[in-house]
């Protein structure tokens, strides 16, 4: 049996287009399930970032899923992103520190780290961006997760500074 690999390539690709398409389903449970599947992707090769501009373009979304989602993928593909495209919208990104919905905000804090270690040009503009956070805008029970999860990831970051 003679294996084709063009086919093979095709079949990921496809397999990926379906994946992002589905990152804005209807079912919250299966879009959960496109993100891991393309972040997992995002680690063994740069094939997901082809669709980084779809992923800026979520960051804007009234859905907070949504904005989360393009997020992280933002993120997991900051290692191939040779680009720039995320030096271009770091201000946009990083104003979802203090989004409307504190899961939000606490899931861009803690992706940040991943951004820092492959865009050592952008720590400061991260770091600023976490220092002039007010975690007081959420209600109680928030405020102080978010903190720590600040405290956390400068934490994180400032170890790459010393490397």
């Amino acid at each position: 049996m003679v294996c084709n690999s063009n086919s093979k390539v095709v079949n990921i690709l496809s397999n990926i287009q379906e994946l992002v398409s589905g990152l804005k389903d209807k079912d919250d449970k299966y879009a959960y399930q496109c993100l891991k599947q393309l972040e997992l992707e995002s680690l063994n090769s740069d094939a997901v970032y082809s669709y980084f501009d779809l992923f800026s373009a979520m960051l804007d979304d009234s859905n907070s899923y949504i904005r989360t989602r393009g997020i992280l993928l933002i993120a997991a593909n900051a290692k191939w992103d040779s680009d720039y495209k995320i030096d271009e919208m770091i201000d946009r990104l990083l104003k979802h520190i203090m989004d409307d919905k504190p899961i939000t905000a606490r899931q861009t804090i803690k992706a940040l780290p991943v951004i820092a270690k492959h865009k050592p040009d952008l720590i400061d503009n991260i770091c600023n961006a976490l220092h002039k956070a007010n975690p007081q805008i959420y209600r109680g029970s928030m405020q102080p997760l978010i903190c720590k999860d600040i405290q956390e990831t400068l934490r994180k970051i400032s170890s790459f500074k010393q490397s």
